[in-house]
């Protein structure tokens, strides 16, 4: 762990970006404290160790063969993943890369300067431009190890670091979650298919600086259900930040979404977080997509990220082997957009957009 990592938070976080090895320094505590959000749940899941992750992970993949119920798509499976990218010797890294052990959440909010400000906006403004030409690529036969490839390239041309590589086991520069993976797909040899949705999520380290998007986009022929999904999703994302202004309390944000979700009966992740971004990857605040009675207010020139996780059915998360990929438990469809948000004096700015 690094210096200024808030222990308590430590043991409650259940990240954006939080692997196996970063848990596993809580494994000796009672386990109603690595559920605080659920303390009722006994579903195994990211906060056990690899071992009993990955039990679950095989019951799992050999229950019910491939189908998804009342459903002709199968569910996902893991492909080949291919050697790790290089990156070019001149481009800064965050401090975190080769360390095996992801940087933790950093406590303090990130409050930025007239400069820094300017630091995010054209860090947020690569990550917006990155996403939306891996958005581009998005077409049946194309892999996830093809837009990572993609992807990669172009955030190192123009002088950045793909800031999820090399944090902690995390062998890509973007993660492609298809169809039930909530979350952190690994890029790899599957071929998307006519029917799928995917969500992309990049971040960049550009100038010393972070900027974190990602949004869920159509693969070919997309069905009305997932169609809705997807776009109650984004409306999730639209009302939060529409809410947020210097001295709101981040509780809102989470009424905000889960309000919005219940309109349509999705189940809203709670396992996964918002969170402050800026000169380090994660930092204060933690943010909630769940209605919650959790303490803290939004200040002038604070950045974070807002990055909600909705569900057609299960919101339970089952982790694969890999360490990263969570999926639904019940192989029900997932989808997800985020931004980074600047706090200005007359609201909320959003950092992640050409």
């Amino acid at each position: 762990m690094t210096s200024g990592v808030s222990p308590q938070l430590q043991m409650r976080l259940k990240s954006s970006f939080i692997g196996d090895r970063f848990l596993r320094s809580s494994r000796n505590q009672p386990l109603p404290q690595l559920f605080r959000f659920n303390p009722g749940n006994k579903h195994v899941s990211m906060q056990l160790s690899r071992t009993l992750s990955g039990l679950t992970n095989l019951f799992f993949n050999r229950r019910n063969v491939d189908e998804v119920p009342n459903s002709s798509r199968k569910r996902l499976r893991p492909g080949k993943v291919s050697p790790r990218r290089q990156v070019p010797k001149h481009i800064p890294r965050p401090p975190y890369v080769n360390s095996m052990i992801p940087a933790g959440l950093v406590s303090g909010p990130q409050v930025h300067d007239k400069k820094g400000i300017e630091c995010m906006r054209a860090s947020g403004r690569l990550a917006a431009q990155v996403l939306q030409y891996a958005g581009t690529l998005v077409k049946p036969g194309i892999t996830t190890d093809e837009i990572d490839e993609a992807v990669h390239q172009m955030i190192v041309d123009n002088g950045a670091y793909p800031s999820p590589l090399g944090y902690g086991s995390f062998p890509k520069s973007v993660c492609t979650s298809v169809n039930e993976c909530i979350c952190h797909g690994i890029p790899d040899s599957r071929p998307l298919e006519d029917g799928d949705i995917i969500n992309i999520d990049v971040t960049v380290y550009l100038n010393g600086y972070h900027g974190d998007t990602s949004a869920t986009f159509y693969c070919g022929s997309v069905d009305d259900e997932a169609k809705k999904l997807v776009q109650i999703t984004k409306e999730c994302l639209d009302k939060a930040i529409s809410i947020c202004a210097p001295g709101v309390e981040f509780k809102t944000i989470g009424k905000t979404i889960h309000d919005h979700a219940d309109k349509y009966r999705y189940g809203v992740v709670r396992e996964f977080v918002g969170h402050g971004v800026g000169r380090v990857f994660h930092a204060d605040p933690v943010v909630l997509h769940f209605r919650n009675n959790e303490s803290g207010r939004m200040v002038l020139n604070q950045t974070f990220t807002i990055e909600p996780m909705l569900t057609i059915g299960s919101i339970n998360p089952v982790k694969w082997n890999d360490d990263w990929t969570v999926v639904t438990a019940d192989g029900s469809l997932s989808a997800q957009f985020e931004h980074t948000i600047l706090i200005t004096p007359d609201g909320a700015e959003i950092m992640t957009q050409c």
